[in-house]
């Protein structure tokens, strides 16, 4: 391990390094790159380096467990990477970011069904690669028309048009044949 300069300290419980360093590292796995350190925790080994321009709002952020450091060497110093007045946030772009997530969490989550078997939600899952399905507690609910109740057999479809039902009950069948098959393969 080249080590230079003040910054960087070997203690008997390990090496501590400065945030803001500029280092050159060589992982055990043959990696080479350049870093800024943004932080080190000691407790779990952990270096945060942030790689790549410092100037931008994009920056790639590496945690490397500080065992798997071959070799470094400090390349200078730098200010500190997470100062609050240099750092820029685009609330706008995070908020729509945890407002798409929500979005996607609610809809997750509607997909799934409450008091329902595994094979219910399998059989959910299936109609749902091809067709709009949503639950009505333990009904699912094909294109807003179409009823499929427990045990959700061809017998157990209902409403819609004939034709929707007819296609329903094909995607049913199939399903449940892939179903079986895989049961009885287990």
């Amino acid at each position: 391990m080249a080590m230079e300069g003040s910054n960087i300290t070997n203690s008997s419980s390990g090496e501590d390094f400065a945030v803001g360093c500029l280092l050159s590292i060589k992982t055990t796995l043959g990696e080479e790159f350049n870093g800024q350190v943004m932080t080190f925790d000691r407790p779990s080994n952990i270096l945060v380096l942030q790689e790549g321009p410092k100037h931008g709002p994009k920056r790639n952020i590496r945690f490397l467990k500080a065992n798997y450091i071959k070799e470094f060497s400090l390349l200078g110093q730098a200010e500190d990477p997470l100062d609050i007045k240099k750092c820029y946030i685009d609330l706008h772009s995070l908020q729509a970011r945890e407002e798409l997530a929500l979005r996607q969490a609610e809809a997750d989550a509607e997909r799934i069904g409450v008091g329902v078997t595994a094979e219910a939600q399998s059989i959910f899952d299936a109609l749902s690669k091809t067709l709009p399905v949503r639950w009505d507690k333990t009904v699912i609910v094909v294109m807003n028309e179409v009823r499929v109740s427990s045990p959700y057999l061809a017998d157990c479809v209902s409403g819609g048009t004939p034709a929707a039902n007819d296609r329903v009950k094909k995607v049913l069948e199939l399903e449940r044949k892939r179903l079986q098959a895989r049961g009885a393969s287990r």
